[in-house]
């Protein structure tokens, strides 16, 4: 590798953004596509950066996201800024060491309010230990407890870089955020490389496509790789043909080539995860005796655990997904393992709890199909474990009432889950109320029951207004076992028991007695949450016995016992009309 940066390269400058957790990285790297005018009007939203569901719904970053960006300096030069913004938990250190990899310089942003924290202090140092320029920048210094002039003399402290040095920014309004890319551009070198030498990538992450196979992120240190090149992988020493190669945007934005200095992806054709190893280097085909590149820390799994599939033909899926969710994650490590009592599955290694419970996540969402199921009959109902999310409708209901009856009617509705929307008073006496309910909770009666609350003062219209997502369950009512779909239905999960139980009540008066026991059970899934038993027909079979030996009625009765045991085996139970009609009236 070259020493000295070469002329054609003073355009790039490949950086990221360390900080501890909740310190405002995603926020700026925002400012910056922004600033840069990288992403549309329409394409900007909070962390836009963080594209997977569990970042959002947490509101942290657990994978290390590249976009390239470029920018018109106050010199008038337009520079290639290659951004990696990185995880700031302890769990994702190995996130930030590979982002570190492929970078010249970092920018270490730190809390106003807070200071330098651990997670701060441990990214610094690996930046150190890779030889990165540091950039220290002051974020949420708009916020009323912010101590920019403290926290710039501990920067100074712990990192060597001069306190009037560190930039003071808002990555929320945007304050200073061109001033720090100036400072990036001024103190970040360019990449040192040679674009005449052969090719050689480091790779520093990677993802798998369904279509494409392995994708991976590289850093291109020395030559150029276009489309149609045999390339290698150091390690395997295996060779494939270069098909697409591009630079990282929001989605993969294909290039004609990527040459030395730059950060972009190399789709080749490769369909086996081992193949593309992170820290690998890709080489060009013909070249012989080039140094493998130094890859990223090593990091020692801290927390193990065991992972099953729940059925045992999912085993060769689980192994597959645990392969996928590899490449994406090189700090993920599993081996076979056997138990008894789950049978065959996997030893896993994670960096933190946390990191466990996002492994098992993504493993889990990554079997999702994503698709929309449109159910009108509870039989139709997938398992529950399939099931990401379920919506159901709603109507947006406007009803016209005396003022005294308003208390009732809003208590009434508030019963069935309704949503208040609005309130307008038409006169002094009469009032009208607006409220979002489920459909399901109207159908049946309650216009009755409005009419009966109001004394039949009361009027009703609605309208339909959408899906809304809903907290249901679907119970299924088993005769012996055996289910009945015509009895299932779907309910909110808080009246879930008390309906399961009414409704087992209502049937046990309802289904007639038979020659042989009959359990009557509400179910969740594979979960029991009431029960009812129909006693069976008794026959008195010891009346003709008068007297004689005890033996002999015991005889009986056994003979008796027996006989109904093999009834209930071969018998069915015949359900009423009144039973099915039962369910609509059940908590009304």
């Amino acid at each position: 590798m070259a020493v000295l940066s070469d002329p054609r390269l003073r355009h790039i400058r490949n950086f990221c953004i360390v900080a501890h957790i909740d310190h405002g990285k995603s926020t700026l790297a925002d400012r910056l596509l922004e600033l840069t005018h990288t992403l549309t009007p329409q394409q900007m939203k909070a962390q836009v950066l963080d594209d997977m569901d569990l970042e959002r719904e947490k509101g942290i970053t657990i994978k290390s996201h590249a976009i390239a960006m470029e920018y018109r300096s106050r010199d008038g030069e337009t520079y290639q800024l290659n951004l990696i913004d990185t995880p700031g938990h302890v769990d994702f250190t190995y996130e930030v060491s590979r982002s570190l990899a492929a970078c010249e310089g970092a920018v270490l942003v730190v809390d106003a309010s807070q200071g330098i924290e651990a997670q701060t202090l441990s990214n610094f140092l690996l930046a150190r230990e890779q030889g990165l320029r540091i950039v220290g920048a002051i974020n949420k210094v708009d916020l009323p407890v912010a101590r920019p002039d403290d926290v710039a003399l501990e920067i100074e402290h712990v990192t060597g870089v001069a306190a009037e040095d560190v930039l003071r920014l808002s990555a929320k309004t945007g304050l200073g955020v061109q001033d720090l890319l100036e400072q990036v551009i001024a103190e970040i070198p360019p990449p040192a490389g040679d674009p005449d030498a052969p090719l050689r990538a480091l790779i520093f992450d990677s993802k798998f496509d369904q279509y494409r196979g392995v994708v991976a992120l590289v850093r291109v240190v020395d030559g150029a790789v276009k489309p149609g090149d045999l390339i290698r992988f150091v390690s395997t020493g295996r060779q494939y043909e270069v098909s697409e190669v591009g630079r990282l945007r929001l989605k993969l934005e294909p290039l004609p080539s990527l040459g030395a200095g730059q950060v972009g992806y190399v789709v080749a054709g490769v369909k086996t995860v081992a193949e593309a190893r992170v820290g690998d280097t890709l080489a060009a085909a013909e070249a012989t005796g080039l140094e493998p590149l130094p890859g990223f820390r090593e990091v020692k799994p801290m927390v193990f655990s065991g992972l099953y599939p729940i059925e045992a033909e999912q085993y060769d899926e689980l192994k597959e997904a645990l392969a996928k969710l590899q490449l994406n994650d090189a700090s993920l490590i599993y081996e076979p393992e056997t138990s008894v009592a789950l049978g065959f599955g996997f030893r896993c290694g994670f960096l933190g709890l946390l990191h466990m419970e996002i492994v098992q996540e993504r493993l889990r969402r990554g079997y999702r199909s994503g698709d929309l199921l449109v159910v009108d009959n509870p039989s139709q109902m997938p398992p529950a474990n399939t099931i990401a999310t379920i919506e159901e409708p709603y109507v947006l209901a406007h009803v016209l009432t005396p003022t005294e009856y308003m208390g009732n009617i809003m208590k009434l509705c508030q019963e069935r889950r309704g949503i208040f929307g609005s309130m307008d008073y038409l006169e002094e006496k009469r009032v009208r109320v607006a409220y979002r309910l489920p459909l399901a909770e109207i159908v049946l009666d309650f216009y009755d029951r409005l009419k009966s609350v109001s004394r039949g003062y009361a009027s009703l219209d609605y309208e339909y207004d959408g899906y809304r997502e809903g907290d249901v369950v679907k119970i299924d009512i088993l005769l012996n076992g055996e289910p009945v779909d015509a009895l299932s239905t779907i309910v909110h999960q808080d009246k879930a028991y008390a309906w399961g139980a009414d409704l087992c009540a209502k049937l046990k008066e309802l289904i007639p007695k038979q020659m042989f026991q009959v359990a009557i059970q509400a179910a969740i899934g594979s979960k029991v949450i009431a029960r009812e038993t129909q006693g069976a027909i008794r026959k008195n079979v010891t009346a003709k016995c008068y007297g004689g030996d005890i033996t002999r009625k015991r005889k009986l009765l056994e003979k008796q016992k027996e006989g109904k045991r093999r009834m209930k085996q071969i018998g069915t139970v015949e359900v009423p009309q009144e039973a099915f009609l039962a369910v609509l009236k059940v908590g009304r």
